[in-house]
């Protein structure tokens, strides 16, 4: 008795190929699409973003900056 008997044999070979293709779609998909992946933002980043929506003063950014500098 033969497994695929040569029937349909193609087709077990199509659904490979198809987990495949959908399992690399899945790990390796781009990073940059909105709301899927957040970037880590530098503190720096931070700093500068907050000084520049008015949150902190120019003192404050510039004091907080040497701060941060100063770590590295």
């Amino acid at each position: 008795m033969h497994l695929y008997d040569g029937h349909f044999g193609g087709m077990h070979l199509i659904w490979w190929i198809i987990w495949i293709i959908l399992l690399a779609w899945i790990f390796f998909i781009p990073t940059d699409i909105p709301y899927q992946k957040t970037k880590k933002e530098d503190p720096l980043d931070i700093l500068k973003k907050r000084f520049a929506e008015g949150f902190i003063t120019k003192e404050e950014y510039e004091e907080s900056k040497k701060i941060l500098k100063s770590d590295n």
